[in-house]
């Protein structure tokens, strides 16, 4: 089983408190939600009027499994003397140290595949209690990534469909490498069969069906929410709140190559970006797992462009 290591224990979360249990992940392959959904849940938990600044989510309920701060604990060696096999037996005493950083659970962001590399894993199941993965259609994935890596769409489809790809360590924002793998990889390695503890979100249903998806997401944790309370951290965290502070403040996480982060925040924008040929490449490569989520129907073409 997924997390039979360290199952929940009753309720794994209350508002204001955190309980015990570890690591709850927010697993995503690169653009595919995983900021929104850290935005929501940080706006749930501070349930304020005005919304949580997206520039400050990171230390109190949330960290990061590729801050580069919790590798140089574990290695003071200069990062430039880190082979790819040291950053891999890293991994686990990382998950380790953010786990025991303070009493409760934590949130924890992840880019990486959930697999083994270099002989040690990706994720240390063993501080582990639960999971939440979003999912997005690797239509739209290709052009978002496109977008932020600063390259061709042809070059962010080749990078989606390379097993096993490491991204290389981002130092100017203080991050570690990223074991993606492709795009197939990454979420049939999340989402493959006997996974306990573990909740699944479509990016499509977070833009379609707002309150039930976000409120499955607080079920799943343990929390029960007002309706009000529920609908204001979902208004707080929405699309044109965070793309308009962005607009008056800027964001951290955007890429050098970006003219802004939060760039459109629909789906099927690939109508309008993605040539023929294009599609059908990431069709034929990610056809098992774009059918799984219902991204491709049984004949194997997408919707309508």
């Amino acid at each position: 089983m997924f997390f039979e290591e360290r199952p929940f224990k009753g309720p794994l979360l209350s508002f204001g408190v955190l309980g015990m249990g570890d690591i709850v992940w927010l697993a995503s392959y690169p653009k595919s939600g995983n900021t929104w959904m850290r935005a929501f849940l940080h706006n749930l938990f501070h349930n304020e009027a005005r919304p949580v600044d997206v520039n400050r989510m990171q230390g109190e309920i949330l960290q990061s499994d590729g801050a580069l701060m919790w590798f140089r604990m574990v290695d003071r060696r200069p990062v430039s003397e880190w082979t790819p096999q040291d950053v891999a037996a890293m991994r686990p005493k990382v998950c380790e140290l953010i786990a025991r950083g303070q009493p409760g659970s934590i949130f924890c962001k992840t880019h990486n595949a959930l697999m083994m590399v270099h002989g040690h894993p990706t994720i240390n199941l063993g501080v582990t209690s639960g999971a939440i993965y979003i999912v997005r259609n690797p239509l739209d994935v290709a052009a978002s990534s496109a977008d932020f890596m600063g390259t061709s769409l042809d070059q962010a489809i080749e990078l989606m469909a390379t097993d096993y790809l490491e991204m290389p360590h981002d130092l100017e924002r203080n991050n570690v490498s990223i074991v993606s793998g492709s795009w197939s990889q990454h979420v049939a390695s999340w989402t493959g069969g006997g996974r306990d503890r573990l909740h699944v979100v479509r990016y499509e249903d977070m833009l379609e069906r707002p309150s039930a998806t976000f409120g499955k997401v607080a079920r799943f944790l343990g929390l029960k929410p007002s309706r009000q309370r529920l609908l204001r951290a979902i208004r707080n965290s929405s699309f044109r709140t965070m793309r308009d502070q962005e607009a008056a403040g800027g964001f951290s996480e955007r890429s050098d190559h970006q003219k802004r982060f939060f760039r459109r925040g629909k789906a099927g924008g690939w109508k309008d970006e993605l040539s023929e040929s294009q599609v059908r490449r990431i069709c034929e490569a990610h056809e098992e797992q774009m059918k799984r989520f219902g991204y491709l129907p049984p004949e194997g073409q997408p919707d309508d462009r």
